[in-house]
C-alpha cells in the first residue's frame, strides 16, 4: 500500500487537507516518502473523562488531536512515532469497550473503537506499520513505556496514602513515574527523568525512593556515560505534562451538545488503498 500511495496526487492532497485542518497550530506533515494509510474517531481515556480524538495513521508516525469541526478543523495535535509504539489489547469495562492501549517511551494512553471489526484493523494496520519500521532500522522493539494516568475518576482517595479524600480543595495529582492518582502531600517530589521530559517531574514518594535508590545504584556501578535522549520530535509531548497537571485534555471541548459520535450511517474509521 505503501509503495502503491507514495509520490501520488492523492496522497499529497489527502496530506494537505489534514495539515489544512490542523492550521497554524500543527507542525507540517508533508515529507518525502510519508504516506497517509487511514484516518478515524477514537474513544481516548482522557484524566476527567472519555473524549473523541482524531486519529491519522501515517506509515511512519501517528499523529491525533481534539476536533472542533469534523473534517474541518482540529487542533492540540500530537505526533508519535510508530517505531517507538507497542500495543496492549485490554479486556472491555462497563464504560467503554474495544480498548487497547497505546504504549510509548514518553506517552502511554488508552483508546477504544465502536466496534470489534474497527479495533482489530486498527491493530493490525499499526502493527505492519510498525513490524516494517523495525525491519526498515534493525531497532528492537521499546521496552520502556511511560505509565498510562489513572484516570481522575477511578478514585476518591490518594492511591497511596489511601487517608486523604479529594475535593474541591483538595486537588488530584499525578505520578509521572506510576500514574496513580495522589494527594499534593504523597507528591511533594520531583525527580529528573530525561526520558520523559528535561524538567523534573511530579512523583509520588514511593517512586521517589525507588528512583533515588536506582540512581545510587548505578553511580555506584559507576556506568560512566548517561543513557542518551532521542531528540524530540515536534508536537510529540510526554505524558507528565506540567507541574500544574494541566493538559489539552482539560480544555473545554467544543463538540455541539448532540452529537452522536456511534452512529450507523457514519464509518468509524477508513483506511486508505
Amino acid at each position: 500500500m505503501v509503495d502503491h500511495l507514495a509520490n501520488t496526487e492523492i496522497n499529497s492532497q489527502r496530506i494537505a487537507a489534514v495539515e489544512n485542518c490542523f492550521g497554524a497550530s500543527g507542525q507540517p506533515l508533508a515529507v518525502p516518502g510519508r504516506v497517509l494509510l487511514g484516518e478515524g474517531i477514537l474513544t481516548k481515556e482522557c484524566r476527567k473523562k472519555p473524549k473523541p480524538r482524531i486519529f491519522f495513521l501515517f506509515n511512519d508516525i501517528l499523529v491525533y488531536g481534539s476536533i472542533v469541526i469534523n473534517k474541518r478543523k482540529y487542533n492540540s495535535q500530537h505526533i508519535i512515532p510508530l517505531e517507538d509504539v507497542t500495543l496492549e489489547t485490554l479486556p472491555d469495562t462497563l464504560q467503554m469497550k474495544n480498548r487497547w492501549m497505546i504504549k510509548t517511551s514518553k506517552k502511554s494512553f488508552v483508546v477504544s473503537a465502536a466496534s470489534l471489526t474497527e479495533r482489530k484493523e486498527w491493530i493490525s494496520h499499526l502493527e505492519e506499520c510498525i513490524r516494517y519500521l523495525l525491519t526498515k532500522t534493525g531497532r528492537q522493539p521499546s521496552t520502556e513505556h511511560a505509565a498510562p494516568w489513572i484516570p481522575d475518576k477511578a478514585t476518591d482517595i490518594c492511591m497511596r496514602c489511601t487517608q486523604t479524600k479529594f475535593s474541591t480543595l483538595t486537588r488530584r495529582h499525578h505520578c509521572r513515574k506510576c500514574g496513580f492518582v495522589v494527594c499534593a502531600d504523597c507528591s511533594r517530589q520531583r525527580f529528573l527523568m530525561p526520558r520523559l521530559s528535561p524538567k523534573p517531574l511530579r512523583v509520588c514518594n514511593l517512586c521517589y525512593r525507588q528512583l533515588q535508590a536506582e540512581k545510587k545504584k548505578e553511580a555506584e556501578a559507576d556506568h560512566g556515560q548517561p543513557e542518551p535522549i532521542r531528540s524530540a520530535i515536534p508536537g510529540y509531548e510526554p505524558s507528565s505534562g506540567d507541574d500544574s497537571d494541566k493538559s489539552d485534555d482539560d480544555k473545554a471541548d467544543q463538540w455541539p451538545a448532540d452529537t452522536e459520535f456511534y452512529t450507523s450511517e457514519v464509518s468509524w474509521s477508513s483506511f486508505h488503498s
